[in-house]
């Protein structure tokens, strides 16, 4: 997850659902800013979540939820410090381009960890499909460009996958669906009803 206002935060859809595919409560999350080595700059809990309208959780991951993997999270208190600041967003990232993934895989649950060296394979329906090579533990982690010394979010790890032989990684293309997220989460009267291309590929990925 990835703070993007000074009180909102940005994650998968699929992070914020129980195995009984049922939204969890706000009270079942803790941010925690800038955690290393079991200590973190502000610990704030969660107010509200919104998850993307168009994202149905199942059991199994399934590639036609990709593109509408998202949710945001309000924390109880805004974090006002000159040590944490939230992340930019982002126009979606060119094939070819180098990214990199901030993440506490499973292995690292304290330390988070920055890939350097992975790129983007292409964007299909919705989605960028990515060179990264995540593990479980990195579901939800954003995935940045690094241009001029600063970062900025193009997209949030959903599932890792398969395609022949090769590993990949796939993250939601946050270009329009997340601009139509936050506008409903500030105004929550106001739902999206965009429909998207779905489509299936030979693609084989579970979670991370």
């Amino acid at each position: 997850a990835a703070l993007i206002r000074d009180n909102l935060v940005l994650t998968a859809a699929h992070c914020v659902y129980g195995d009984n595919g049922e939204l969890l409560p706000a009270s079942a999350f803790e941010f925690n800013a800038g955690l290393r080595n079991g200590r973190a700059e502000a610990y704030r809990s969660i107010r509200r979540i919104l998850a993307h309208p168009q994202y149905h959780h199942k059991a199994e991951a399934d590639l036609a939820e990709v593109p509408y993997d998202l949710a945001l999270l309000e924390l109880s208190q805004p974090i006002r410090t000159t040590r944490i600041s939230p992340f930019e967003i982002a126009v979606a990232p060119r094939a070819g381009q180098e990214i990199g993934v901030v993440s506490y895989a499973e292995d690292r649950p304290d330390a988070p960890s920055l890939q350097e060296v992975c790129s983007v394979i292409g964007e299909q329906d919705g989605f960028l499909v990515m060179s990264c090579d995540i593990n479980f533990g990195s579901s939800g982690a954003p995935v940045f460009t690094i241009e001029n010394g600063a970062a900025r979010i193009v997209s949030v790890i959903s599932v890792m996958a398969h395609v022949g032989a090769k590993k990949v990684s796939l993250g939601t293309s946050l270009n329009n669906e997340l601009t139509g997220l936050i506008a409903s989460f500030d105004a929550p009267k106001v739902q999206t009803n965009r429909l998207g291309n779905k489509s299936s590929t030979g693609a084989k990925f579970v979670r991370p």
